[in-house]
């Protein structure tokens, strides 16, 4: 709520500096334009990143999230194997390795 206030003032702010602006303001009138609207860019900002944390905070437990709350990576990385998924072995490989373990050799030094 507080920063909605302050995102409304500096929008009324903006909009009076254009009006200067159009009417033929003094120029330090014009060059606070620019700042003002980086602070409201600023607000904008801050008030997306507590949206969007509490939103992850909200799909954290739960199995499927939003994509835009996913974890970005790359799309070979997305489509790898999970490390459950490359560990699992067949029955077939599961049976060899037990039957043939791999061999330690103790070498002098």
């Amino acid at each position: 709520e507080d920063l909605t206030k302050q995102l409304e003032e500096l929008k009324n702010e903006l909009s009076s500096l254009r009006v200067t602006k159009v009417t033929g303001g003094a120029a330090s009138k014009l060059s606070k334009i620019k700042v003002v609207r980086k602070n409201i860019a600023r607000v904008l900002t801050v008030i997306n990143e507590t949206q969007k944390g509490a939103l992850r905070q909200h799909y954290e437990t739960m199995k499927y999230a939003p994509i835009d709350l996913r974890q970005k990576k790359t799309r070979a990385i997305r489509r790898r194997l999970t490390k459950f998924e490359a560990e699992k072995v067949t029955s077939r490989v599961a049976k060899n390795q037990a039957l043939f373990p791999l061999r330690r050799y103790a070498v002098k030094a």
